[in-house]
């Protein structure tokens, strides 16, 4: 994953050039606009997260004015607007996820992590928020994490503790190939 300042010159590689320019495909000349949330993902693939200086660039690619894109990217929370840890925890907030432990579960990620809603950890490998419906309601407590959204269901603190050293220890194998 990229990462960029405010005051970093954006050049898209010619890679996701290529893959904005196969989604612009699937549409009508003269709607760029309605490719602007698969463009959107890949960027922040790519980046991590949406800055502003990278929707002006989408901006930029799609002819769209850069509020169309602010718009957008500002109204679904999929997007994040300011730097996220590796590993993003999404635990569903809504009522009947809260009344199966949510808040608890929400709790404990706080505690676990040492960092409360929308901060990174240290090591820059988690952040954690709540989240509206993730549509598992018979299976709550639930939670998703990204980049990749995969869904974890029926948590408990034990659960949650495994999961965070699972991908912690993951993180470290990894860097010790390379």
């Amino acid at each position: 994953m990229l990462k960029i300042s405010k005051t970093d010159e954006i050049i898209f590689t010619p890679e996701l050039i290529a893959k904005f320019n196969e989604i612009l495909l699937r549409y009508p000349e003269d709607k760029q606009k309605s490719a602007l949330l698969p463009v959107l993902h890949l960027v922040q693939a790519e980046y991590g997260w949406v800055s502003t200086p990278l929707m002006d660039k989408v901006a930029d690619f799609l002819n769209l004015k850069p509020i169309e894109v602010y718009e957008v990217a500002s109204f679904y929370t999929m997007f994040f607007l300011k730097p996220q840890g590796k590993y993003v925890l999404e635990v569903c907030r809504t009522g009947p996820c809260c009344l199966v432990g949510a808040e608890k579960i929400m709790t404990h990620i706080e505690a676990k992590l040492n960092v409360k809603e929308g901060e990174i950890t240290p090591d820059g490998l988690f952040s954690w928020r709540g989240v509206e419906c993730l549509a598992a309601c018979g299976m709550g407590p639930v939670l998703q994490i990204g980049p990749d959204y995969t869904f974890y269901e029926n948590l408990t603190a034990d659960t949650v503790d495994d999961l965070i050293d699972r991908l912690r220890l993951t993180t470290v194998e990894k860097a010790q190939i390379i």
